[in-house]
């Protein structure tokens, strides 16, 4: 139904958000991370089924538990510096370009023919890394 009077719409912030963590998995701080196919926030990889939310502010442990025994503060809505692939490298002509997940670190130019997920767009190329927003 479409509002027909003022609505007092809640918020919160997002700047950094607490995820449910995937059963089986350690997530470094400062690790990319993301939320599997299931909702549930696991370190950047290699897949297609992953949505990149952002960067972990702090080590959690769930290797031993069940999805969501844990929670993992991300930090979101900010540039992150990823390390750039080596065998598939971030260059200045991807800049505002959406680059690839490779690893809890690593972003890569392409899509590695439909094996990765994106993490965002380039906002950055530095020597020793590549700016994601």
């Amino acid at each position: 139904m479409s509002l027909t009077s003022d609505r007092n719409t809640q918020y919160k912030h997002a700047n950094a958000i607490p995820v449910a963590v995937a059963a089986g998995v350690k997530i470094f701080a400062g690790a990319i991370v993301c939320a599997n196919a299931t909702g549930f926030a696991t370190p950047g990889a290699t897949a297609t089924t992953l949505t990149y939310l952002g960067r972990a502010e702090e080590l959690v442990d769930n290797t031993g538990a069940a999805d969501g025994a844990r929670t993992i503060l991300v930090r979101r809505s900010e540039a992150f510096k990823w390390a750039n692939s080596t065998l598939d490298p971030v260059t200045q002509a991807e800049f505002g370009k959406t680059v690839y997940i490779v690893d809890d670190e690593t972003v890569a130019k392409t899509s590695g023919t439909g094996t990765r997920s994106p993490a965002g767009r380039v906002v950055g190329i530095d020597t020793d890394g590549v700016w994601i927003e």
